[in-house]
């Protein structure tokens, strides 16, 4: 049998009822039996201070530690002014720092986005996969996940009862266990 695949995910919004959050909670049900996923949640994480890289707040180590542990990367986004939202993205700088420490080195990553509006999100995917260059990430390349009027998929108790949404999440999960399989092998 298989080890079992480590993904770590977590939300680029703090909003209570965010429907990205919906969707990371609806990718913890949906997760196949040979995987575990955990949701990290950036509440708490202050504004990124290169002052402070080296003697970093508890928060942001224990996330760093929850990255390198991870055998792949969930992220889920919403859109803000085309493209991701700054907490994602001070996040993300904290986890890269310091220069050579960066906790997202190599790892196999895949993305959602939902949005009430009809693109999904898909304008902050993109400027996430440009990050991941960058950072030396693997993204999974499909299915892409964006979540087109997501008001109208996921009901006012924050779950997802739309079956097409939740089969695309399934082989999304399905293609990032697969290919972190792949990359392990190399």
């Amino acid at each position: 049998m298989k080890k079992q695949v480590t993904i770590l995910g977590f939300a680029g919004s703090l909003r209570k009822g965010s429907y990205n959050k919906a969707l990371l909670q609806a990718a913890s049900e949906l997760t196949p039996e040979d995987a575990s996923l955990e949701i990290f949640d950036l509440e708490g994480i202050p504004p990124f201070n290169q002052d402070f890289e080296t003697k970093m707040p508890q928060k942001v180590k224990e996330f760093k530690e929850k990255i390198k542990a991870a055998d792949a990367i969930l992220i889920v986004t919403p859109e803000y002014n085309y493209s991701m939202p700054g907490v994602l993205k001070n996040a993300i700088d904290w986890a890269s720092r310091p220069y050579g420490d960066n906790s997202f080195e190599d790892k196999p990553v895949a993305i959602m986005s939902a949005s009430g509006g009809m693109l999904g999100g898909a304008r902050a995917q993109y400027h996430l996969r440009q990050t991941m260059v960058f950072l030396n990430m693997h993204p999974v390349n499909r299915p892409e996940v964006i979540v087109t009027f997501a008001n109208e998929k996921i009901d006012e108790k924050g779950r997802l009862p739309d079956e097409k949404t939740r089969e695309k999440i399934r082989q999304l999960l399905e293609s990032l266990i697969a290919w972190t399989r792949r990359l392990r092998k190399r």
